[in-house]
């Protein structure tokens, strides 16, 4: 498959070259949405869906409850549709929330607290306090279970040492056990303050069990739909699974070897004709876009240009792209005003088309300003912003 088709694929499945009609359809396009930064979702549905609004995304989220916010792969909160929250808790979380508590049990025994059957007990408790409200914020349901206040040191005798309380232990093995689901906001739709409810309000019933090695093999499938044919350290690195879990996975969906241009990649055997020629497109995709951050190996859709819109711990900053590329990067400047910067020719056509997003993404974000979250600026945007 040559890399001709490979950047038709994606423009075509990512719905960047025909565009989506509602947040689920964007998010089941692209399997989940990078949620770290809470703006990258409705940045990301609103690259996809041009006449998608604020309000349509919450629904989707809080009201529809079609979408569920979530730990997912690689310890990063995903949004997800609700079909793929067991997929995604049972092949990629249990992993790293066993390690958690293993942590979490060692510091509160070290500190003469209590040890994993009291931990467990005041989770039981702080679920139960929820369930009883409903829906409540994180202080709310500290207050009907105190022990949630629990002062434990952190790194002791280190530079980073610290007291912190156990209120966010608690709430995210909860979460992370599939037992209780990030709700609204108490801020606006750029803000990380959730409230939380019980896990039953997105999932009838509350979250499924499911075998990790049937759960690994939706999540590849689903995967391979996205962003396939790609490679086993593709596969790899997105999930945060070993190579052995990765190839167990490709062989259970029964995925057959594809010529990457010279690299072995792997693609579901009903899927392999080619999509042929998309229409031309432009996009400005937000940063930790679910696109840019879907594969290990991204020369073929980078270039030369990782260095200039990735950072150094390989966070995708804001990118711009034409036809399945990344030709620049883009910032928003402290006017409000979102600029951007090509770092190659795309054509008369192409720049107008870039210029038009600019403005439709200026005046959508209105007196919102973004900031990076949990990543540093990338070159382009620190040269657009200086």
């Amino acid at each position: 498959m040559t890399v001709a088709e490979r950047r038709a694929r994606l423009g075509l499945r990512h719905r960047l070259a025909a565009h989506a009609s509602s947040p689920l359809e964007v998010a089941r396009s692209l399997v989940a949405l990078h949620a770290t930064d809470p703006a990258t979702v409705f940045l990301s549905v609103l690259a996809r869906q041009p006449d998608a609004t604020v309000e349509a995304i919450e629904n989707a989220l809080y009201e529809e409850r079609t979408l569920l916010r979530l730990h997912g792969m690689r310890r990063t909160i995903f949004v997800a549709p609700v079909e793929l929250a067991p997929p995604i808790l049972h092949s990629c979380v249990h992993t790293f929330v066993t390690q958690s508590r293993k942590t979490y049990v060692q510091a509160l025994t070290a500190a003469g607290i209590g040890d994993d059957d009291w931990l467990s007990e005041v989770e039981a408790a702080a679920e139960a306090a929820l369930a009883k409200r409903g829906t409540a914020t994180a202080s709310q349901i500290s207050s009907d279970e105190p022990r949630m206040l629990t002062k434990v040191r952190v790194a002791a005798g280190k530079s980073y040492e610290s007291t912190i309380t156990i209120t966010a232990w608690i709430l995210f093995l909860l979460a992370a056990e599939g037992r209780i689901a990030r709700g609204r906001p108490s801020g606006s739709w750029t803000s990380s303050q959730w409230t939380w409810s019980p896990m039953g309000k997105w999932l009838p019933g509350g979250m499924p069990d499911m075998p990790a090695a049937l759960a690994r093999a939706e999540l590849a499938r689903a995967w391979l739909g996205a962003f396939g044919p790609a490679t086993v350290a593709d596969l790899k690195w997105w999930t945060g699974w070993t190579v052995g879990h990765a190839k167990q996975a490709l062989t259970a969906v029964g995925a057959v070897e594809v010529d990457l241009d010279g690299v072995t990649g792997f693609g579901l055997p009903q899927d392999l004709d080619a999509v042929g020629e998309q229409p031309p497109w432009v996009a400005l995709l937000p940063a930790l876009d679910p696109t840019p951050m879907g594969w290990a190996q991204r020369q073929w859709y980078l270039g030369e240009h990782t260095a200039a819109v990735f950072d150094n711990t390989g966070n995708a900053g804001p990118t711009v792209w034409c036809d399945g590329r990344v030709v620049g990067g883009w910032a928003q400047l402290p006017s409000g005003e979102v600029v951007y910067k090509l770092l190659e020719d795309v054509g008369t056509e192409a720049k107008s088309a870039l210029d038009t997003a600019a403005d439709h993404l200026t005046r959508w974000l209105g007196g919102v300003r973004l900031s990076p979250r949990t990543r540093r600026k990338s070159l382009v945007e620190k040269d657009l912003l200086a």
